[in-house]
């Protein structure tokens, strides 16, 4: 029968057979019933007592469930529907004469379709993609309880070795599992441990939910190789074995979906599978927000036998806000699965999949009042021609260069041109423009990382790959270094990403990494403490990620091992601001961005093999106008010809107009006769964009896109060597002075909360004659608390804040010990002004020999002064000596405790105790 003669009913019981058997049924009429047929037999019209049930599903002669087919447009009284089903369901069938109720009830169009589990605590019916096969329906059916009865009685979490954020997530998602809420967002900073809780919560599920398989799904291979490696290490607290020992977990790197409880995939290979298709490697390397082109509209996954839509009970979504759009999400929604997203950065579109059921909100603020993340500040370079660009003039000469093979020439410029501050890098390079800019930033290191040897740790912005290696030529030469001291880390780089990355994470070499798009989740360097950006940035999601490199905390035996001048754990990181990324208006961020080096080429070629989003399209069309700019009048006719007549601003207009919207609505209303009075339909007007896009894009042909990427490679930058830029702002971002002035007050409240507390503390505030009695321990232990409390008050930074107030014009302390000591003489008034320890120390050590000198006294003679001279050093680094002091370096090579009585005889104890009260006075 055509479908022309075919009914509604008729339709959807089509549709219904196959997708039965698809699923491993076999689909038979109720007078033809043949249990040997195979385990799992759906019967047309079987006879209840209350009439004919649609079909009835038998599994090993067993009734289990009944579906209740409906024409297509019965899925808006779905619920109606489910009451017709149910009444079913509880019915006694014919020959059977059953006692208990059909546990499994499905209501299908054939397109929709629905499933209830009468085993479930509190029976929901749920959409799903396709019926569930015999052999499921058997287990479930011989199953005391099923899986959202089980996860009712889960046991309490052991909060053993977690974070409080950690066990707010773990403890809100299982109550969310209690609530059969299919989709679960979880919000954690970078840093704060997102992977390790998923990782408990799968071991839990498993362990006692008695969850059959779970899915963690990633959307690069390297953040799946770190997921692996993740559950390899993994060993919960309640178990000394890791979780590899006690259950399979296995990374896929085929089209085999293996039998494990864990398997971790890219969503890209994922989808390949589902499709039965090969997959493409090189597009696991890429994240998906930086792919370059959409395809012409999402392809739909069909069943796979291989993977059912029941194969998993869970998926665990890594950087779930880059895998539920478009293409990628209908490989979510065909698993009937409860679904975990994990995000540090979600934004409304992430809100509104995971249905607003945010089970943990732990944003970076709350990472770093916790200690889990470090805070940042924002140190500001601008210079004029960053803020303002310039003019080229007429008749001067100017360097030309090719952007990909930086082939060069000199030639005299025709006329004047004005550029934008939006053009440098791009069109226009000044190479004192990222001289300055670097020269300042190498400057100003001082100030920024006060007390470094070395640069820490620097990760710089590009604009472009053009643009990275203008800057790592300057660096090098600004620096005085080598090429292992600068590095370029991006997709484009010739040296393998990874291993520039594990040497920028774990050895000296480099200090300084460009980067242009390799942000990506799972690059982070813990020892970063520098994000100098020369990019601006305006997707709000994609600056938070960038920033999100540097919050990483690192312990300060770690930092030491690569930054070995550190005086201390990680306790901020520092964005430098050379292009005003931190003031510029960011937007909620695109479902796709397109990465800074995209080519023309391959936007074009995605546009002529189908791609309709408007992403893709207005992309290319913005690349097109912008070399319109460039073009003379012979690349313009020889586009006209390749284009069959077409000017370069026609196909500019007619890709625009392709996605304009009051274009889209009219072609749509075009299409399905849409009535004045109402809206057309979200498919149709998707049809008319399609039908658009692809009307504009018939001009393209490979002939002419070769001729625009050749003559866009032809097209050159401009290299003004002839402008001197200079700084015309440099410091730290907001009134420096009034930041001091807060940092400052913040330090002096946190000493007088704790005064009473913290013993050197009280001696300082309260008992002014036992001053000499501080000793290194003691200063010690307040550091310790100080950056335990307030990781941001690291006494080199309160130091600063204290010298711009005062108007300290001298060298900064040696390390955070000796500062700490003049800070707190400061804060308790015993100083007015800042100073370092070791020039305090100095200054009274000379009075005291001045005034035994000019007392009468007899003089030191000169090898007494050599021992009181290592007194005085030793007061500068320990702050305090005692007679067991006098048997180690430096004094035990100078004959000890008995030269030094030998020397001063029976005043030796009264000379000791009157250094340390009068050096520290």
């Amino acid at each position: 029968m055509t479908d022309k003669y075919r009914n509604p009913e008729q339709k959807a019981r089509d549709n219904i057979d196959k997708m039965l058997r698809q699923a491993g049924w076999r689909v038979q009429d109720k007078d033809k019933i043949n249990f040997t047929a195979g385990p799992g037999i759906a019967v047309r019209e079987y006879q209840s007592d209350v009439g004919p049930a649609d079909y009835v599903l038998f599994v090993d002669k067993r009734a289990v469930g009944i579906i209740e087919a409906k024409r297509e447009e019965e899925a808006q009284n779905i619920t109606v529907v489910e009451e017709q089903s149910g009444i079913y369901a509880v019915s006694r069938l014919k020959w059977i004469k059953n006692s208990e109720p059909l546990p499994f009830v499905y209501e299908s169009t054939g397109v929709i379709t629905r499933f209830t589990n009468s085993k479930d605590p509190k029976p929901r019916s749920r959409e799903i993609f396709s019926f569930h096969r015999p052999e499921t329906l058997k287990e479930w059916f011989e199953q005391l309880k099923s899986l959202r009865r089980r996860l009712q009685h889960m046991p309490p979490l052991n909060r053993d070795g977690l974070r409080d954020c950690q066990i707010t997530a773990i403890e809100n998602l299982e109550q969310s599992f209690k609530e059969d809420r299919p989709r679960a967002l979880v919000q954690m900073a970078t840093g704060s441990g997102k992977t390790f809780t998923a990782i408990t919560s799968a071991y839990r599920l498993l362990k006692h939910a008695d969850a059959k398989r779970i899915l963690f799904l990633v959307d690069t291979k390297n953040l799946g190789e770190q997921a692996e490696q993740e559950f390899m290490k993994f060993v919960p607290n309640d178990d000394n074995r890791k979780f590899t020992e006690l259950y399979n977990a296995r990374r896929l790197s085929s089209r085999h979906v293996p039998n494990v409880q864990v398997c971790i995939s890219t969503i890209q290979r994922m989808y390949s599978i589902l499709k039965d298709e090969e997959l493409d490697e090189a597009a696991e390397e890429i994240p998906l927000a930086e792919q370059l082109t959409k395809p012409k509209e999402p392809v739909p996954v069909g069943y796979n036998e291989k993977v059912p839509p029941e194969f998993f009970d869970f998926i665990i979504i890594d950087e779930c806000h880059r895998s539920i759009y478009n293409l990628w999400r209908q490989v979510l929604e065909y698993f009937d699965a409860y679904l975990i997203g994990l995000t540090a950065t979600p934004d409304n579109r992430t809100y509104g999949f995971f249905d607003k059921n945010v089970v943990s909100e732990y944003d970076h603020e709350k990472a770093v009042a916790d200690g889990v993340n470090v805070g940042n500040e924002i140190y500001v370079i601008e210079t004029e021609k960053t803020n303002s660009g310039g003019t080229i003039k007429a008749n001067q000469q100017v360097e030309r260069r090719e952007k990909l093979t930086r082939k060069k020439r000199w030639e005299t410029q025709d006329e004047d041109e004005v550029y934008a501050a939006t053009q440098l890098d791009k069109d226009i390079v000044l190479p004192d423009q990222i001289r300055t800019v670097i020269r300042t930033f190498k400057e100003q290191l001082p100030n920024i990382f006060p007390g470094r040897n070395e640069v820490p740790k620097t990760l710089i912005f590009a604009k472009t790959d053009s643009h990275a290696d203008d800057i790592i030529q300057t660096v090098r030469k600004e620096f005085g270094e080598g090429n292992e001291f600068c590095k370029k880390v991006t997709y484009q780089s010739k040296e393998d990403p990874k291993s520039v990355l594990a040497q920028f994470r774990n050895d000296y070499y480099p200090r300084i990494a460009v980067t242009v798009d390799m942000i990506a989740t799972g690059t982070d360097v813990k020892p970063l403490e520098c994000l100098l950006f020369m990019r601006d940035v305006k997707s709000r999601n994609y600056f938070e990620q960038m920033k999100g490199r540097g919050t990483r905390t690192l312990g300060y035996d770690d930092l030491r091992k690569v930054t070995p001048s550190a005086t201390s754990a990680k306790t901020h990181y520092v964005i430098v601001d050379a292009i005003g990324v931190t003031k510029s208006l960011k937007t909620a961020s695109q479902p796709l961005i397109t990465k800074p080096s995209v080519s023309l080429k391959c936007l074009a070629m995605g546009v002529m093999m189908g791609a309709t989003d408007e992403d893709t399209v207005s992309s290319l069309a913005g690349r097109l106008s912008r070399l319109n700019k460039q073009l003379n009048d012979k690349d313009l006719e020889r586009i006209k010809e390749k284009s069959g007549g077409l000017e370069l601003t026609d196909i500019v207009g007619n890709l625009l107009a392709a996605i304009d919207p009051d274009n889209i609505e009219k072609k749509a209303r075009e299409i399905d006769k849409t009535p004045a009075d109402q809206e057309p339909q979200p498919e149709t007007r998707t049809k008319a964009q399609s039908e658009l896009v692809s009307n504009a894009a018939n001009v393209f042909t490979g002939e002419l896109i070769e001729l625009l990427d050749s003559i866009r490679r032809d097209k050159e930058q401009i290299i003004d060597h002839g402008v001197i830029d200079k700084p015309t702002n440099v410091g730290w971002a907001g009134d420096a002075v009034e930041n001091a002035r807060s940092m400052v007050q913040d330090f002096e409240a946190y000493l007088e909360e704790n005064r009473d507390e913290i013993e050197a503390l009280t001696i300082f505030y309260k008992i002014p004659h036992r001053r000499q009695d501080i000793t290194l321990a003691m200063i010690k232990m307040v550091k310790a608390r100080l950056h335990e409390d307030k990781p941001m008050l690291a006494p080199l930074r309160v130091w600063k804040a204290y010298a711009n107030l005062d108007g300290y014009r001298g060298e900064n302390p040696v390390n955070e010990l000796t500062a700490l000591i003049s800070l707190i003489r400061r804060a308790c008034g015993i100083d007015k002004t800042v100073s370092r320890h070791s020039e305090t120390v100095r200054k009274n050590f000379q009075d005291w020999i001045m005034k035994h000198h000019s007392g009468g006294s007899t003089k030191f003679n000169e090898e007494q002064m050599e021992w009181l001279h290592m007194i005085r050093d030793h007061v500068i680094n320990s702050f305090h000596i005692e007679r067991d002091d006098l048997e180690s370096n430096p004094f035990d090579a100078k004959g000890g405790l008995g030269k030094m009585y030998k020397l001063f005889g029976d005043d030796m104890d009264r000379l000791i105790n009157e250094l340390n009260e009068a050096l520290v006075a």
